[in-house]
């Protein structure tokens, strides 16, 4: 190649993925175009994934703007379902509510809120059955909620007092429940799908009829562990539902930092031949439609699917962050997809289901089993007082035959 080619090239500039608006500015969702509810086809459950591509490119959507359900997804739920639906959103809500003034006031040390994302977990618990195993993010306390894990127990895992589950080992809203089917959670979350999907191979190894579902955020499916797990579910058909929470910011980093700007998370599903849906996640019947669907595939062990839930963090990350400092301060109100809690509540009031006044009375009996289960367990103790785990459980749960020495060691301190 001559010279003059060579100084006739541009100069390379490093593209660097920017949000729409910054804080100051209004918020600016012009750019996000959402199909109409009702438009996704629903395959049949032996549909190959390549034969499903547009599903992770558009979006599946019940719910019309007036609250009535269209389209093939439409779930056919009870009136009995969706209440319970409803309830166990409105009670997730209020226990975040009350935990995170418990923090403000001092009662413990950090909490992370789910608001504007009650119907991942409200939704999924309920299209899942009791006994598969749960793999969750630290917005999934939902999930709890739903299969009747103590309120009171939850409490005292994040004031780390005398009952704790867990003994004060883990930070506040880390939960383990494997009695709940409630897998421990941890600050990484990539691994989550990678446990989940050797969980669910194991099941499948030993013949049992048990699934496994994981949730991760959008900014880990950057991570390694995200595409280690989508690999072995690929090849070994794992009877699992990974489901990617796009809730549109990894702490204070956008979703276009992930790749989110140039093609869907569900799509990076296709690569591995893993069927692929991109779900209003705001959208309590679309939610559970299409876990429904992805759990029975797995049940009829045809493996794995990918699901992407396209929701918003309407609050900060946890109590450790304003996002004012990087996004505008109107953008969750504005948020398109709207609100999951009101969007079900307006469904049951166009049906006839429930009345205002219902609405009402579910909001305050669950603002009050919050409010009892608060009392109980801060009796017990806070952050600073009540009392503490004892000293004599420091090596319970961590061997399953205490060694000699450590025995010695906790006599000798007198514990």
């Amino acid at each position: 190649m001559n010279d003059s080619v060579l100084r006739n090239r541009r100069a390379l500039s490093l593209h660097i993925p920017q949000p729409a608006r910054r804080p100051g500015e209004p918020a600016d969702f012009s750019g996000l175009r959402f199909p109409a509810p009702g438009e996704a086809r629903r395959p049949d459950l032996e549909t190959h994934a390549a034969d499903m591509r547009d599903l992770a490119f558009s979006l599946i959507r019940v719910l019309d703007a007036d609250g009535e359900p269209v389209g093939p997804w439409t779930p056919g739920l009870t009136r009995d379902e969706l209440i319970s639906g409803l309830k166990i959103m409105l009670l997730t809500r209020a226990y975040d509510e009350r935990m995170f003034r418990a923090q403000r006031q001092g009662k413990t040390s950090f909490y992370m809120r789910c608001t504007g994302e009650e119907a991942v977990a409200g939704a999924q618990s309920l299209a899942l059955e009791r006994e598969d195993m749960c793999f969750p993010t630290y917005r999934q306390q939902g999930l709890l909620i739903a299969r009747d894990y103590p309120l009171v127990e939850m409490m005292c895992q994040i004031y780390s007092n005398a009952r704790d589950p867990l003994k004060g080992r883990q930070m506040p809203v880390m939960y383990s429940a494997k009695e709940a089917g409630f897998f421990s959670l941890s600050g990484n979350l990539g691994t989550q799908f990678s446990q989940a999907v050797g969980w669910a191979m194991a099941s499948a190894y030993s013949n049992d009829d048990k699934i496994a579902a994981a949730w991760i955020g959008e900014g880990s499916t950057a991570e390694g562990d995200f595409h280690y797990a989508l690999t072995l579910a690929s090849v070994y058909r794992a009877p699992v539902v990974l489901n990617v929470v796009n809730n549109q910011w990894a702490i204070s980093t956008f979703q276009g930092i992930a790749n989110g700007a140039e093609a869907t998370f569900a799509a990076r599903g296709i690569g591995y031949g893993v069927p692929s849906l991109r779900v209003d996640g705001n959208d309590f019947l679309a939610v559970y439609a299409a876990t429904r669907w992805a759990a029975e595939r797995a049940r009829s062990d045809l493996g794995p699917t990918l699901i992407e839930l396209v929701t918003y963090r309407a609050e900060g990350h946890s109590t450790s962050d304003d996002p004012t400092k990087y996004r505008p301060a109107d953008e969750a109100s504005l948020w398109p997809l709207g609100d999951p809690i009101r969007r079900l509540e307006q469904h049951l009031l166009h049906s006839g289901a429930l009345t205002e006044a219902d609405v009402a009375a579910l909001h305050t009996e669950a603002k009050a089993a919050v409010q009892a289960a608060g009392k109980e367990a801060e009796a017990i103790g806070v952050l600073g007082s009540g009392q503490r785990p004892s000293a004599a459980t420091m090596f319970d749960d961590v061997y399953k035959e205490q060694p000699w020495h450590l025995r010695r060691q906790r006599q000798e301190a007198g514990v």
